[in-house]
């Protein structure tokens, strides 16, 4: 429960309530869970039955079944809760947003894409915006706030003059505030996808019939209700491990490559996913124009420990597959495949498919200057050596959080807003 690296105000006592603020948990209220909050938690209307064949796979392997992986224990195998009302997706931007916008001391620019911040005099004063044709300033009375994402914020930064300041003379930026961290310390949850083919027509590819179709206009009910990723657990490669360093993220179709493209008419997909990663990637710049793109840097599976977690990944993902739950399913292995033996053939495969869970963060980290890594903010959430500017997304995470991030990142704008409210009440 406390919090590492110097991140004082933290801890998972301090961020609770920040959670249980944000949520409206139709199970109710509890000790972790709030119910008044802007945004909806349910369960599904609908799990396919390929999902419930995964749940009962996992208990044949000795996984505890856990009816809430944001209760008191993680760790298990179970079908995941969803952010719907009426079977439509229930966004923080629906959430927090869309009841905000008749608000006087609101103005929402649509179709507006940030150039960079105003800084003079060591203060963000501002952001300069290209408005559709039109480039203007906006400036700021009293701070600028920064929530562009993991990727979008360091970028924002740097173009700002504001970086590590060999980068920024190399791309003829003038370095307006020397600060090492911004970029650095990317984090992501990589994935891999472990695909079967299914003996019955009973997967997700039938979703999009006239049938399925009629019923949720009808009703908001059935398969066109569904999240896609159903099913998950959380488990431990290794018995001695303080938490689960591998979660699975089932999908009852035999999607790949994002979802762009099928394997089979029918099947299921696994999806085991490496929760801590050793590697550190980073987000640096291309050019100096700020229409142009970042240069990503993941650097995926870099610590040889974070392909081997994926392989044993990959293992578990058969031992699901050969247990009695899919015995009336499981037609054959397509990814990998039978031809991947040995650990060596799998680790190959691990890095040729590996990709992005959508989950990159720690680009702005937070923490104190002389700590362990090289950090933008502090624990209010402002930048290092700058006045006026705070950064709130996830980018501020000091390191990934072994979960999804959704939930942590809208904690994390909770608890800015409160950081914030109390600098003007001051």
């Amino acid at each position: 429960r406390r919090c590492d690296y110097g991140c004082d105000g933290w801890s998972f006592d301090d961020v609770l309530p920040y959670f249980k603020r944000s949520q409206n948990q139709r199970r109710g209220a509890s000790e972790l869970h709030g119910a008044d909050g802007p945004l909806e938690v349910m369960d599904p209307t609908y799990t396919n039955p390929l999902t419930e064949r995964f749940v009962e796979a996992g208990v044949e392997l000795g996984w505890t079944r856990n009816p809430d992986f944001n209760g008191p224990h993680q760790e298990g195998i179970g079908v995941y809760q969803v952010n719907q009302r009426r079977g439509r997706r229930w966004s923080a931007a629906v959430g927090y947003l869309h009841p905000a916008l008749s608000r006087p001391n609101l103005k929402l620019l649509t179709g507006a894409r940030a150039l960079g911040l105003i800084v003079e005099g060591g203060r963000a004063r501002g952001v300069d915006v290209l408005h559709g044709a039109h480039r203007r300033q906006l400036h700021a009375r009293r701070e600028v706030i920064l929530a562009a994402g993991a990727v979008g914020s360091p970028h924002l930064l740097l173009l700002s003059g504001i970086g590590p300041a060999d980068e920024l003379r190399r791309h003829g930026i003038e370095a307006v505030h020397d600060l090492p961290g911004v970029g650095r310390n990317l984090q992501d949850h990589p994935v891999v996808s472990t695909v079967f083919r299914s003996r019955h027509d009973n997967s997700l590819d039938n979703a999009e019939n006239w049938r399925n179709v009629v019923r949720y206009l009808f009703t908001r009910k059935g398969p066109l209700t569904s999240c896609v990723c159903e099913g998950g657990a959380f488990v431990r490669t290794e018995p001695g491990l303080p938490q689960p360093d591998l979660q699975f993220h089932f999908i009852p179709t035999a999607l790949v490559d994002h979802g762009f493209d099928s394997v089979a008419d029918h099947g299921f997909n696994f999806g085991p996913t490496l929760l801590k990663p050793k590697s550190r990637g980073r987000i640096t710049l291309k050019t100096s124009d700020p229409i142009a793109a970042p240069a990503i840097e993941a650097n995926y599976l870099a610590d040889p420990d974070d392909a081997r977690i994926l392989v044993e990944g990959v293992k578990l993902s058969r031992r699901l597959a050969a247990t009695g739950a899919f015995a009336e399913d499981l037609d054959r292995e397509i990814w990998p495949g039978p031809a991947a033996r040995s650990d060596a053939d799998l680790e190959a495969f691990v890095r040729r498919v590996a990709a992005t869970l959508y989950h990159p963060a720690c680009t702005c980290a937070m923490g104190p200057t002389d700590g362990p890594i090289e950090t933008v903010v502090d624990t209010d959430l402002k930048v290092h050596g700058l006045e006026g500017l705070r950064v709130a997304d996830a980018s501020v995470m000091p390191e990934l959080v072994g979960g999804n991030t959704n939930a942590p990142t809208i904690m994390v704008a909770e608890k800015a807003s409160d950081a914030i409210l109390d600098d003007l009440r001051g």
